[in-house]
C-alpha cells in the first residue's frame, strides 16, 4: 500500500479519543482474521492478547469482551466480531483490524464473508487437541482467497500439550514449515508479542489508491433501533467521509452518510475511512434487506465496476416455531422479525397448524444455528416457544416439474399413483471426520448406521505413537440434523471433530410418516423418513406419544402410518368409572347390563371424540427426550 502524504487527511476524533493524542499522518494498516476450530482459544487470543481491552486485574475472571451476547459467552461461540487497535512496532504505529470468524461448521458462510475483507489470517491450533476438521476447511478457503497464513500453536502451557507432535501434524496437513509456527499461550499471554510482530511483518498491507473513485465492499450488517441498519464495510479505493452521498450497485438506491467510524471494540466515530480500512457506516437504511452482503458501494455520480460478491446463503435446516400460548403469536412474530435484523441468514415464512395454531417456519444454516436462535429468542425477548422437529429441503421430481419441499405436511404420498411422483431426492453433504485411531471402528459403524456412502480414509500423522485418521464420506443431511453430532462425540469420548459441505442432491427411498390419534392425523408431528428406518422411528414416536397424551374417557389408538399402511401402534387405555360399585347382591346380569351400557357410551364417544394434544405434550415430544 502506498505511503500517504501528510496533507491528504487527518484522523480527528478517532486519534483523539483512542490514542489521547493526534497523529499528523495516516497509519499503515493490517487486516486479518483468526481461523480455528471451536474451543481452540480464538476469543481468548483476540480478547486478552490482541485487543488490550482487559486489564490485568480482570485476568482471572474469564470475561470475554468480543463475545457480547449471553449465548456466545455461555456456549463459547463467537458469532461475528470486528475490532481495531493501534500497536507500536520498531518505533512506528500500526492500525490492526481484526475481523473475527466463528469456529463452528454451521457458520461457514460467516467465515467466507470475514475472509473477504482480510489480507492475512492467524491459523490457531490447540497444542493438546491438534488439527481439527473445521480448521482444514477454513484453511483451504483462506488459501484460495490468497491470504497470508500465520500458523500458531496455542495452549502450550497445558500439561497435555504436545507442541512437537502437533507441529508435525500441521506440516503434514497444511504443508507448513515448523520453523514458521509461533508457540503461545493466549491465557497467560506467553508469546503474544511475537504474534503482533508477525501480523505486522508477514501480512501485507491492503492495496488501494486514495485519489481513485470510491469503492467499498459491504461484508456484514446489524440493526440499531435508533439509527437503522449499520453496515460493516471494507474501503477498497478512495476516501469515504461523513456527509458523502453513496449508491448501491445491487439495489441502485442512494444514501447519505450520517455517521462512520471504526470498532475499538465499541463504535468510535471518525471523520473518514481510507483505502484498506474496515469500519462501519450509518446512512439511514431502514430495512436490513437493503444491506446486501457482498454489495459494492460507490460515490453517487462516480460509478465503478462492482466487485465479486458472495454466493447467497442457503438454509440447510427448517423448523416450525410456535408460541406455547397461541394468543402470543403477534408478539412472537415481532420478536422473530427483530432478531432476524441482526441475523440475515435466517429465512421466515408464516405457517399454521391445526394442532399448534399460527407460527413461523424458519430456515437455518444448521442445528446449532437453530439452537442459538431459539436461545436468543428466549433470552432477549422472553419468548415461550415450541420448535417442531428439524427437517431438510427435499426435491420432489414429478413427470413435468421439480419442487423443493421443506415442510413435511406438504410432502406427497409417494405410495399414491395419482400423485405422479417420479422420484424423491434428498440433500447430501461431503463429510470429513478426524478421529484418533482407537475410535476409528466405532466411527465407521456410526457412519454406516446413518447411511454413509463412498467412505474413504487416510492417516494424518503416520509413524506417531497415537495416529489420527481423516474419514471422508457422503452423508444424507437429514441424518446429521438429528443426533449424529452427539453420537459422534459420545463414541469418540469427545476427541472426534466434524466438518461438512454441501454436495447437492441424490435419489433416495423416502416416505412421509403421519401420526394418527383416534384415526385423525396430527399435522405438526409429520416426519419424512427413509424406508430403512420406518419401523424403528415409528415405534419410538408412538411410545413417546403414549407417555405424554392424557388419558381419555374412551380408548385411543395411537398409530404411525405411511400412506395407508400402519407401521406401529400403541393403545391408550380409557379412564373407567366403576359403574357396579353401588350394586350389592342380585343376579350377575344386573352388573353386565351396567357394563354394557358403559361400553356403548364409550363407543359413541370414540366415534364423535377428538383428541386435543395439550401444548405441554408437544413440548415434551419435540424436546427429543425419550
Amino acid at each position: 500500500m502506498e505511503e500517504f502524504p501528510c496533507d491528504v487527511i487527518r484522523y480527528e476524533a478517532y486519534m483523539y479519543d483512542v490514542c489521547e493524542f493526534r497523529l499528523p499522518f495516516l497509519l499503515p494498516l493490517r487486516n486479518f482474521s483468526i481461523i480455528a476450530h471451536i474451543d481452540h482459544g480464538k476469543s481468548t487470543l483476540a480478547d486478552r492478547c490482541l485487543t488490550g481491552t482487559i486489564q490485568k486485574k480482570q485476568a482471572g475472571k474469564n470475561e470475554q469482551v468480543l463475545d457480547k451476547l449471553k449465548v456466545e459467552r455461555e456456549r463459547g461461540i463467537t458469532g461475528k466480531s470486528n475490532h481495531s487497535m493501534i500497536h507500536e512496532f520498531n518505533g512506528k504505529d500500526y492500525l490492526l483490524n481484526l475481523i473475527d470468524t466463528p469456529g463452528h461448521v454451521d457458520f461457514a458462510w460467516e467465515v467466507s464473508r470475514s475472509l473477504a475483507a482480510c489480507q492475512g489470517a492467524l491459523l490457531l491450533v490447540d497444542a493438546s487437541q491438534g488439527v481439527q476438521a473445521q480448521s482444514i476447511s477454513v484453511f483451504h478457503n483462506a488459501k484460495e482467497r490468497g491470504l497470508k497464513i500465520i500458523p500458531i500453536l496455542n495452549k502450550i502451557d497445558l500439561p497435555a500439550a504436545q507442541p512437537e507432535q502437533i507441529a508435525a501434524q500441521m506440516q503434514a496437513t497444511f504443508g507448513i514449515d515448523p520453523s514458521d509456527i509461533l508457540r503461545i499461550s493466549a491465557k497467560t499471554g506467553q508469546g503474544t508479542q511475537e504474534v503482533l510482530e508477525a501480523i505486522i511483518s508477514r501480512i501485507p498491507s491492503p492495496s488501494g489508491r486514495i485519489r481513485a473513485p470510491l469503492k467499498t465492499f459491504l461484508f456484514d450488517s446489524f440493526y440499531d433501533r435508533y439509527r437503522g441498519v449499520i453496515s460493516l464495510i471494507s474501503v477498497q479505493e478512495g476516501v469515504l467521509r461523513k456527509g458523502d452521498k453513496i449508491s448501491s450497485c445491487h439495489t441502485r438506491k442512494k444514501y447519505e452518510i450520517t455517521e462512520l467510524g471504526i470498532l475499538h471494540p465499541e463504535e468510535v466515530p471518525t471523520q473518514s475511512l481510507n483505502p484498506g480500512q474496515v469500519g462501519y457506516i450509518a446512512c439511514n437504511m431502514k430495512q436490513s434487506s437493503e444491506a446486501h452482503i457482498g454489495d459494492t458501494l460507490y460515490r453517487t455520480g462516480e460509478p465503478v465496476e462492482p466487485m465479486e460478491g458472495f454466493q447467497e446463503t442457503k438454509a440447510m435446516v427448517f423448523a416450525g416455531v410456535f408460541p406455547v400460548d397461541s394468543s402470543d403469536f403477534p408478539k412472537l412474530e415481532e420478536s422473530i422479525n427483530r432478531l432476524t435484523l441482526t441475523d440475515r441468514s435466517v429465512t421466515i415464512q408464516r405457517e399454521s397448524s391445526s394442532a399448534l395454531g399460527q407460527g413461523c417456519r424458519l430456515g437455518f444454516l444448521g442445528t446449532l444455528h437453530m439452537d442459538v436462535f431459539r436461545q436468543r429468542l428466549e433470552d432477549e425477548y422472553d419468548a415461550n416457544i415450541i420448535i417442531t422437529a428439524p427437517t431438510v429441503p427435499y426435491k420432489v421430481v414429478y413427470h413435468d416439474r421439480e419442487v423443493i419441499i421443506s415442510n413435511p405436511t406438504d410432502f406427497p404420498e409417494v405410495t399414491d399413483a395419482t400423485a405422479r411422483v417420479k422420484e424423491i431426492q434428498e440433500p447430501v453433504v461431503q463429510a470429513s471426520i478426524i478421529v484418533p485411531e482407537e475410535y476409528f471402528g466405532d466411527l465407521m459403524e456410526l457412519c454406516y448406521s446413518h447411511r454413509a456412502e463412498d467412505l474413504d480414509h487416510r492417516y494424518l500423522d503416520s509413524g506417531a505413537v497415537s495416529s489420527r485418521i481423516m474419514l471422508n464420506c457422503i452423508l444424507p443431511l437429514s441424518e446429521i440434523v438429528t443426533d449424529f453430532f452427539d453420537q459422534l462425540k459420545s463414541r469418540s469420548s469427545g476427541f472426534a471433530s466434524f466438518d461438512y459441505e454441501d454436495a447437492g442432491y441424490r435419489k433416495s427411498d423416502l416416505a412421509k410418516m403421519s401420526f394418527l390419534l383416534n384415526g385423525k392425523p396430527v399435522d405438526a408431528l409429520a416426519l419424512i423418513i427413509h424406508r430403512s428406518a420406518q419401523e424403528t422411528v415409528g415405534r419410538q414416536w408412538v411410545k413417546k406419544l403414549h407417555k405424554v397424551i392424557p388419558r381419555q374417557l374412551y380408548e385411543v389408538p395411537i398409530q404411525a402410518a405411511i400412506g395407508k399402511k400402519v407401521i406401529a401402534r400403541e393403545t391408550l387405555k380409557a379412564m373407567r368409572a366403576d359403574v357396579t360399585a353401588g350394586l350389592y347382591g342380585g343376579h350377575y346380569e344386573r352388573k353386565m347390563k351396567h357394563l354394557e351400557n358403559q361400553k356403548e357410551g364409550k363407543r359413541k364417544m370414540k366415534k364423535m371424540g377428538t383428541i386435543d394434544l395439550p401444548q405441554e405434550a408437544f413440548f415434551d415430544i419435540l424436546s427429543n427426550k425419550s
